[in-house]
């Protein structure tokens, strides 16, 4: 079944400094409404420490031309009601794909309900928004896209608006075969754009790798992060691996991480209907942390270290409280985890380590690129 999609998982034959680098080719065999024959495979490159468990769907394989086509609706305006916001309005990326806001303002200047959640490494996430809602990037575009608080906008108006134009026709000629303007073609290079985000190059990554070494103040921070509290033997630690632990500093995990008694927001209930996901919200990637403030759902916190101390001292007790942070603490008999100052500060080291300049600045991922020559 020649047109069948074909992936392909090529592992690069030379280590470097031990970490494997690990390249994933999309055929382009599909034709006709999936993609041009002419298109080509666009190699998603990652740490093998990363893994491959990700699904890129047979109907949209990644290609240069859709990316590329991807790239340029990220930052179009004319997908929003009122020709003011972009994608890239509420996903900066010097902020790695943030907003530094609570909320964020749409198009007729309403603020969004939740924070706008950094959009690193999203291949690997399962289920996308705070409360998972949507299994697939896809799915996850329409959203914002067509929300009256968000962009504000119909597909089909997207559509007829892009259809009008004498730039885009003929980029998506390039990726479909056909210069027709469809919803379903926008929310597939958008995808294709947003898969290709991919933060590696951070000095943890390094370290992982062998070719950094870490400070004393940074060391200290990581086997905090690392490692449970254990007073009985004398160990302490901040157990923040349990749920951001791995290279990726994430799980497909919806935690309620005892902001409130009483919840202000349902979170994952508003999507699945059951009271045990009360208060229970996606863990996200912790990941170039330091350029993402303010944190949580809500945007609560607007420094780390108002994080380091809900975590050490202010975790509030309900129904639905993650057993991660029920009775962990520092002190024999503690109520609360009890991190030391310095412990915080060794801690803020190391989430330094997370921040990955290479992701912020690639232009490949930015508005900076010249339009090519359809």
């Amino acid at each position: 079944m020649k047109n069948l999609l074909k992936t392909v998982l090529k592992k690069n034959a030379s280590w470097s400094k031990g970490s494997l680098v690990c390249a994933v080719f999309i055929s382009c065999g599909l034709i006709g409404s999936f993609q041009s024959k002419n298109a080509q495979p666009y190699v998603l490159q990652y740490p093998s420490n990363f893994g491959s468990r990700f699904v890129i769907p047979a109907d949209n394989p990644t290609t240069k031309e859709g990316v590329y086509l991807g790239r340029l609706l990220f930052y179009e305006q004319a997908l929003s009601a009122n020709n003011n916001i972009s994608c890239e309005s509420c996903h900066q990326q010097r902020l790695a794909f943030t907003d530094g806001k609570a909320f964020s303002t749409g198009t007729n200047g309403d603020l969004t309900t939740r924070s706008s959640m950094s959009l690193a490494n999203l291949l690997w996430v399962r289920n996308y928004f705070w409360d998972g809602r949507s299994p697939g990037l896809e799915d996850q575009a329409k959203f914002p896209l067509t929300a009256p608080h968000e962009m504000g906008q119909p597909l089909s108006e997207s559509a007829r608006k892009l259809n009008n134009t004498a730039l885009y026709p003929p980029l998506f000629a390039n990726a479909f075969g056909s210069s027709i303007i469809t919803e379903d073609k926008i929310l597939k290079v958008l995808s294709q754009f947003e898969r290709t985000l991919i933060s590696s190059g951070s000095e943890y990554d390094q370290y992982l790798a062998g070719t950094y070494q870490p400070t004393d103040q940074q060391l200290r921070g990581l086997h905090l992060f690392e490692n449970g509290p254990d007073p009985k033997r004398g160990i302490r630690g901040a157990s923040c691996g349990h749920c951001h632990g791995g290279a990726k500093t994430f799980k497909e995990l919806f935690h309620n991480n005892g902001l409130d008694s009483i919840a202000t927001d349902i979170g994952r209930e508003q999507f699945t209907g059951q009271s045990i996901d009360r208060a229970r919200f996606r863990v996200p990637t912790l990941r170039n942390i330091i350029l993402t403030a303010p944190y949580m759902h809500d945007g609560r916190f607007t420094t780390i270290e108002q994080v380091l101390d809900h975590y050490s001292e202010h975790i509030q007790k309900s129904p639905t409280l993650s057993a991660f942070l029920q009775d962990v603490s520092n002190e024999t008999g503690g109520k609360n985890l009890s991190l030391t100052n310095d412990e915080k500060k060794d801690l803020t080291a190391f989430l330094g380590m997370l921040t990955d300049s290479s992701f912020i600045s690639n232009p490949a991922f930015s508005n900076s690129h010249p339009i090519l020559n359809p």
